[in-house]
């Protein structure tokens, strides 16, 4: 595995304000990405998105399997 660092000055706005962020390593910047998904997608469609994309490196960096199915929250 590789040590990475990452240099970076986010700046995120939307209707209802704005953030800024520097993530220091992946682990921050991922986690800053994901919150920005659920802003933008609603959690299903992130959550979707996120599964995509673990699907698409499942057979690179080892096995992948999906979480179960979250039950369907009601109306």
């Amino acid at each position: 595995m590789a040590n990475v660092t990452v240099v970076a000055d986010i700046k995120a706005k939307w209707p209802q304000g704005q953030c800024s962020y520097s993530p220091g390593n992946p682990e921050e910047l991922a986690i800053i990405a994901i919150d920005l998904l659920v802003k933008e997608l609603g959690t299903p469609a992130a959550l979707s998105f996120i599964d995509q994309v673990f699907e698409k490196y499942s057979g690179e960096h080892g096995h992948y399997t999906a979480p179960p199915e979250a039950p369907a929250l009601p109306a």
